[in-house]
C-alpha cells in the first residue's frame, strides 16, 4: 500500500491560471504552421515568437512586465524570414538562439534589464543549412554548444564561442526531422522523423546507436525525448489517428516498455519533462488541457495523474526551468500558455499544509553553471549537470557576456586573402594609391588578429580561474 501512496504524491497537483493582470496581453502570436512551442522561458525572461511583417521577430519580456504590451515594444528582429524556434541558453539567462525560415541560426545577447530598443544585430549568425531551420536546442551541460536541425534533414552542432559548425550529421535522416532531444549529460541525442523512425544517435561518432521503425504507425508528427534514466519517451499517432504515448529502452527497441492510447485529436502533443520528479506534461497544440503523467520503475511505468483544463485552446507553450519556480508556494511547474493575442502563465502546485521547505518536491536541480567547456565536449568528455539546492530559492546571478572569437577566420584568414586576391587582379593597372590602401588594409587586419588573439587568451584564462574558484568554493 505504501507504494500506492508514493505514486499519488503528485495526484493532487493543483493547476491554476493567474489573474488577468498577471498575463501578457495584446501579443500577436505567430501564425506560422510549424509544430514548435513558439515560447521559451527562463527565470528572467519570457520570449514569444510573434507575427512580423517583412521578416521574423520575437518578443523578449522581463517576467515582471505583465499587462498590456504596447505595439511599439522593441522586438528581436534580425531574421529575414519567419522565426520557427527559440531556445534560451541553460548557462546564461541573457542568451537566446533562434532558427528561421531564412536558413540561419542567430544567437542573441539580451540586455540585463530587457530591451529598450529593437535588437537587430545578433552576437553571431550561424550559416550552414540549405533549407529553413525549425529546431534549435542548447547542450544541457557544455557551454556554448548549440544544435540546430533544418528541413534539409541535417543536424549541425555548433561551437557558438567560435561561430564554427563542428559536427554535421547530414546522412542520417532521409526525411524531415520533427524534433531533437539531448540526454541528461549531452552524450546522445534522440530524434523523431517523418519516416516514422525514432533514432538514438551518438553525435560525436556520427552513428546511430539505436533506432525503431514505425514507433507510431500514424502519419502525423511524432515527438521523442530522453528521460533522466536514459529511456526514451515518445508521443505520436496510431493508424486510426488516435494519440499515443510510449516508453522505450534504447538497448532494446523491439517492443515499447509501455504504450498507451489517449484520445482522437489531431493536435501534436508537445512533451515537457521534469527530471527531478519524473513527471511528463503533455500539451497538445490546439488543446485546452495539460495532461500529466508520472514515470516509475513499476508497471504500468507511465501513470496517468491528472488533467488541467481551461476554456481556451493553446497556440504554443513555454515551460519554466525548475530554478525559476517559487519553492515557498510548493510550485512544481509553471507553463506559459499562448493564446491568439496573449500569454497566460499557469502555475502547478502540490498543496501542503507545512510552510517548511519540501525537499521531496525539490531535490537538487540543474543549475546555471556549465559542467564542461565546448572544446572538452567535442574532444569526447561527458559530465552530468552541476546541481544546486533550491532550499532558499534561486537568485539569478550576473551572467558573463557571450563573446564570439572566430578562430577559423583568424587562423587561416581565408576571407581576407580571398579579398586581397580579388582586389589584386585589377590593381595591376590601377594607380599607386589603391596599392597603399591594400597595404593599410593588411595592416589593420593584422592588428585586429592580434587583438582578437589576446582577447581569446584572456577569455581562456578567465574561464580556467573561474573553474578553480568553483572547485575551491565547492
Amino acid at each position: 500500500m505504501r507504494r500506492v501512496v508514493r505514486q499519488s504524491k503528485f495526484r493532487h497537483v493543483f493547476g491554476q491560471a493567474v489573474k488577468n493582470d498577471q498575463c501578457y496581453d495584446d501579443i500577436r502570436v505567430s501564425r506560422v504552421t510549424w509544430d514548435s512551442s513558439f515560447c521559451a522561458v527562463n527565470p528572467r525572461f519570457v520570449a514569444i515568437i510573434i507575427e512580423a511583417s517583412g521578416g521574423g521577430a520575437f518578443l523578449v519580456l522581463p517576467l515582471h512586465k505583465t499587462g498590456r504590451i504596447d505595439k511599439s515594444y522593441p522586438t528581436v528582429c534580425g531574421h529575414t524570414g519567419p522565426v520557427l524556434d527559440i531556445d534560451w541558453c541553460p548557462h546564461n539567462d541573457q542568451v537566446i538562439a533562434s532558427g528561421s525560415e531564412d536558413c540561419t541560426v542567430m544567437v542573441w545577447q539580451i540586455p540585463e534589464n530587457g530591451l529598450t530598443l529593437s535588437l537587430t544585430e545578433p552576437v553571431v549568425i550561424l550559416e550552414g543549412h540549405s533549407k529553413r531551420v525549425g529546431i534549435v536546442a542548447w547542450h544541457p551541460t557544455a557551454r556554448n554548444v548549440l544544435l540546430s536541425a533544418g528541413c534539409d534533414n541535417t543536424i549541425i552542432i555548433w561551437n557558438v564561442g567560435t561561430g564554427e559548425a563542428l559536427l554535421n550529421l547530414d546522412d542520417i535522416h532521409s526525411d524531415m526531422i520533427y524534433n531533437v532531444s539531448w540526454n541528461r549529460n549531452g552524450s546522445l541525442i534522440c530524434t523523431a522523423s517523418k519516416d516514422k523512425k525514432v533514432r538514438v544517435i551518438d553525435p560525436r561518432k556520427q552513428e546511430i546507436v539505436a533506432e525503431k521503425e514505425k514507433a507510431h504507425e500514424g502519419a502525423r508528427p511524432m515527438r521523442a525525448i530522453f528521460l533522466a534514466d536514459g529511456n526514451v519517451f515518445t508521443t505520436g499517432f496510431s493508424r486510426m489517428s488516435e494519440r499515443q504515448l510510449a516508453l522505450w529502452n534504447p538497448k532494446n527497441m523491439e517492443e515499447p516498455i509501455a504504450l498507451h492510447e489517449m484520445d482522437t485529436s489531431n493536435g501534436v502533443l508537445l512533451p515537457f519533462y521534469d527530471p527531478d520528479t519524473s513527471i511528463i506534461y503533455l500539451c497538445g497544440k490546439g488543446d485546452s488541457s495539460i495532461r500529466y503523467f508520472e514515470i516509475t520503475d513499476e508497471s504500468p511505468y507511465v501513470h496517468y495523474l491528472n488533467t488541467f483544463s481551461s476554456k481556451e485552446p493553446q497556440r504554443g507553450m513555454g515551460y519554466m526551468p525548475k530554478r525559476g519556480l517559487d519553492v515557498n508556494k510548493c510550485e512544481i511547474a509553471r507553463f506559459f500558455k499562448l493564446h491568439e493575442r496573449k500569454c497566460e502563465p499557469i502555475i502547478m502546485t502540490v498543496p501542503r499544509k507545512s510552510d517548511l521547505f519540501q525537499d521531496d518536491l525539490y531535490p537538487d536541480t540543474a543549475g546555471p553553471e556549465a559542467a564542461l567547456e565546448a572544446e572538452e565536449w567535442f574532444e569526447g568528455r561527458n559530465a552530468d549537470p552541476l546541481l544546486i539546492s533550491l532550499k532558499h530559492g534561486y537568485i539569478p546571478g550576473k551572467n558573463r557576456d557571450l563573446k564570439v572569437v572566430k578562430k577559423n577566420i583568424l587562423d587561416s584568414k581565408p576571407t581576407a586573402n580571398k579579398k586581397c586576391d580579388l582586389i589584386s587582379v585589377p590593381k595591376k593597372t590601377a594607380d599607386t594609391a589603391s596599392v597603399q590602401n591594400e597595404a593599410k588594409l593588411d595592416e589593420i587586419l593584422k592588428e585586429i588578429k592580434s587583438i582578437k588573439d589576446t582577447i581569446c587568451n584572456q577569455d581562456e584564462r578567465i574561464s580556467k580561474l573561474e573553474q578553480q574558484m568553483a572547485k575551491i568554493a565547492a
